[in-house]
């Protein structure tokens, strides 16, 4: 690991750098590095800081959003700008962050330089929602106008707007990137920015499905779910031999029995006979690996979390790649805050949310609130107290997603209405309980033209965090690259 190219002049940088209309205590901190990839040098800038979401009528901040900026000196057109974050909700940057966009990339306990950074295409802006990371609400009042998924929307929006205007950036191309919750986030953004006149040329649409809910990217193709499945159970040793003997050859047999039996028989569920129900069990059973005794007859569906439980006896699979047991990993986060406070020189005291517990800072009662996550209003219009109930405790017993509360906020689809020129990458991991591979497949298959033209869909051999992988991770950045590329 190269060290940080630091000096007098880059901190007088950081002072001299303009305020951004903050707090004196809010100016960002400008330092210089360079990495090498492929034996050569790349030389960066790296700015921390947060910006202030106003209230627009009073121009009083409401929240402070914390962002890492890396910027390479560009001559001649400018330069792709991507905002990048991660979901949760209630997730801070981290993850995209150092394990497969950033410049160090955490590899075990450490940070290295990382080969596969997506600034050798694009300057980067790592971005912290409010209440994770250093970004905090401006008061307690004010937190729950942030914890929820309009107003998740409406802050994002905001802070890219503001942040492209304070930093001259309004030529660059822009791209916006999520993974998981942030992957609707990135989308729903995307056409909010459109709407006010602010051109998008392209989403990156990480693990987090394709942003064309108002098209039914769910229900219409959720039981080619089980080719995800049956990857898995042959990872497992849970498929018989004649099933397939490759993930490729066992997803295509499981693609094409879901296509052509399951879901017309799901469609006529109510109308099928005691035989009927009973062929299909077995069909899914051998297929998924889970025992026929454990298929639900009547709604004949085996959920992510039923399928996570019960494929192998005595061990629950990962959420997040179901070739391994839930475990912990090792992680590079004492790293990455000597990181922050150290190489970036962003000397907080404020504890850094998703690494760091609020307990670790100032509480009067000693007892920190509620995690964003478990106070978040999923809700994007009018629910009653029972439509709300309803949604979180499918939600819970499905193991499938996030609750659906209200009708969907405008994203994917109505964004490439307003400009037919964006572009859209949908990755997914095939090993991903909350992916659908094999339904991203059947949707672009029957996309309309216009969507068809603008969206991509990838596939990896691996989870949520495909990049995990360093052979996906390469595959990951190229694609990633290519689209920010224009290509």
């Amino acid at each position: 690991m190269r060290r940080a190219l630091t000096s007098a002049f880059t901190l007088a940088l950081a002072f001299a750098t303009p305020a951004l209309a903050l707090p004196t205590a809010e100016r960002p901190v400008v330092t210089r590095h360079e990495i090498l990839i492929g034996g050569k040098p790349l030389r960066y800038e790296a700015e921390t800081g947060r910006i202030a979401i106003r209230d627009a009528e009073t121009g009083q901040p409401r929240g402070f959003m914390f962002y890492i900026a890396y910027r390479v000196p560009a001559s001649g057109k400018p330069r792709p700008l991507a905002f990048v974050w991660n979901g949760g909700p209630g997730a801070n940057s981290a993850t995209l962050h150092f394990e497969v966009a950033g410049p160090k990339r955490g590899e075990g306990a450490r940070l290295v330089d990382n080969a596969e950074t997506w600034l050798t295409h694009a300057d980067l802006v790592f971005v912290d929602p409010i209440g994770t990371g250093f970004s905090r609400p401006a008061r307690a009042e004010d937190a729950q106008a942030f914890y929820g998924t309009r107003g998740d929307v409406a802050s994002v929006t905001e802070f890219v707007r503001s942040w492209r205007l304070l930093h001259g950036a309004e030529a660059q191309p822009l791209y916006l990137i999520g993974e998981s919750w942030g992957a609707g986030r990135a989308a729903n953004v995307g056409h909010a920015l459109m709407t006010r006149g602010i051109p998008v040329a392209g989403l990156g649409l990480v693990s987090g499905g394709t942003g064309l809910s108002r098209l039914g990217d769910d229900a219409p193709v959720s039981h080619l779910r089980i080719a995800g499945y049956a990857a898995t159970a042959l990872h497992h040793g849970r498929l018989a031999p004649d099933v397939g003997a490759t993930p490729e050859a066992v997803r295509r047999t499981a693609e094409a029995w879901a296509r052509d039996v399951y879901g017309p028989a799901l469609a006529r569920r109510d109308s099928l006979t005691t035989d009927e129900r009973e062929t299909i069990a077995a069909g899914l059973s051998r297929l998924i690996g889970i025992p026929i005794a454990r298929i639900d007859r009547q709604t004949l569906i085996v959920t992510p979390r039923q399928f996570r439980t019960e494929l192998v006896p005595g061990k629950t699979l990962n959420v997040f790649d179901m070739r391994i047991a839930d475990e912990p990993r090792v992680s590079a986060r004492d790293a990455i805050l000597a990181y922050l406070r150290g190489d970036l020189g962003y000397r907080t005291d404020l504890p850094y949310v998703g690494l760091e517990p609020l307990t670790d800072g100032y509480l009067p009662d000693g007892k920190a609130p509620q995690g964003v996550g478990a106070r978040w209003d999923y809700a994007t219009g009018p629910v009653t107290p029972e439509e709300r109930q309803a949604a979180i405790a499918e939600a819970v017993r499905t193991g499938a997603g996030p609750p659906k509360l209200g009708p969907p906020l405008p994203a994917t689809a109505e964004a490439a209405a307003l400009d037919p020129q964006l572009r859209v990458l949908v990755a997914s991991g095939l090993y991903d309980s909350l992916a659908n591979c094999a339904g991203d497949d059947e949707t672009a298959r029957n996309l309309p033209p216009a969507l068809k033209a603008a969206m991509s869909f990838r596939c990896y051999p691996g989870g949520h965090m495909m990049y995990r992988e360093a052979p996906v991770r390469v595959q990951f950045s190229n694609d990633i690259r290519a689209l920010v590329s224009g290509r």
